[in-house]
């Protein structure tokens, strides 16, 4: 197992770690991920430790905490041994301050995940979204003084705007205040986004990438085909609304490259869709999940080896979109804004 740093902070991270959203089960949107229990997710932890991959993450709205509590009974007895990243931010109660990045909220919230993961510290602590109804530095003042009581190690941000980290890391500078390393964000070969903004300030600004659902969203196992039906197992039956969204054809036009890649390395269409993904700027880590043992060891498949840089420039083209404004004025002016790829 490879291990990168965390954007510019000393801390290191497996290249793969394991997704919970498939533990618990909880709710018609979860249980269509999976509903993995405490024995199985004891297997999951076994088999990813003896790979190399320490990192495990989790967030307090999967399956209305379960993911998190199954979490921290699968980890037992072995937490130093263990990298825990979660996340918070989004509604959990129907109280009026059981939602968003509050110094109440985040104080309360922290407090509660610590005691269902079973641990008394946070290794990367997350918010799951931006609050806009809260000011920066009451979000940040109260990250660092949780960083400074030792519940979390190091903080980091998912699904934020440019300007949103911006905002947020700019303020972090001013005040001396623990500062962002990680932004956990969707990117895949259906969904290159993260490309054209956020990625230019990772690397500017030291924020490495956490990626989230690097399969789009299950479509990159490569059972989806063009004329065919979506398999009965698929996620997609009942959460395909709720994700990224991608054209047919355009999904069609990426598997084709990955199947000839495939018939030319002997992988499968999700190792090399991960092996892609490890080859970008700014990726610290790719978050793998699995609903069973086999699904597990054939992503734990993708690391080891690469593609060629041939194979790298085929998918690039098979799964290029035209930019939106201005990133497509941009890209007209490579002598002296070039792309991170």
């Amino acid at each position: 197992m490879e291990y990168r740093y965390l954007g510019a902070s000393g801390f290191k991270v497996p290249v793969l770690s394991f997704g919970t959203g498939t533990f618990g089960g909880k709710g018609e949107f979860f249980n269509a991920w999976g509903a993995t229990d405490v024995a199985e997710a004891r297997r999951m932890v076994d088999i990813c430790l003896d790979s190399g991959l320490t990192m495990f993450d989790s967030a307090d709205v999967y399956s209305a905490t379960a993911s998190e509590s199954i979490l921290g009974e699968a980890i037992k007895g072995r937490r130093d041994k263990i990298l825990i990243s979660t996340k918070a931010t989004f509604r959990l109660g129907d109280g009026p301050n059981d939602v968003g990045s509050s110094r109440f909220h985040l104080i309360k919230t922290v407090d509660a995940q610590l005691k269902r993961l079973g641990t008394d510290y946070i290794d990367l602590f997350q918010l799951h979204g931006f609050d806009a109804k809260t000011p920066v530095l009451e979000v940040l003042s109260t990250l660092d003084d949780l960083v400074r009581a030792g519940k979390i190690r190091y903080t980091g941000v998912s699904n934020f705007s440019g300007w949103h980290l911006q905002k947020s890391l700019d303020t972090s500078d001013r005040y001396g205040l623990t500062r962002y390393v990680a932004h956990q964000a969707y990117y895949s070969l259906v969904g290159r986004d993260y490309e054209w903004e956020l990625m230019p300030q990772g690397l500017d600004q030291g924020v490495g990438a956490v990626v989230w659902s690097p399969l789009g969203w299950g479509r990159l196992t490569g059972k989806i085909r063009r004329g065919q039906p979506l398999p009965a197992t698929s996620r997609l039956h009942k959460t395909a609304e709720q994700g990224p969204p991608v054209p047919d054809e355009h999904l069609y036009r990426v598997v084709d490259a990955l199947d000839e890649i495939a018939r030319e390395t002997g992988k499968t269409i999700p190792q090399i869709a991960l092996n892609w993904l490890l080859q970008r700027p700014t990726v610290s880590s790719v978050i793998i999940g699995a609903r069973d043992e086999e699904q597990l060891r054939q992503n734990l498949g993708s690391i080891g080896w690469n593609l060629t840089a041939e194979q790298v420039a085929k998918l690039d083209k098979a799964s290029e979109v035209t930019k939106p404004y201005p990133y497509w004025h941009q890209s007209g002016f490579g002598e002296r804004n070039p792309s991170p790829v």
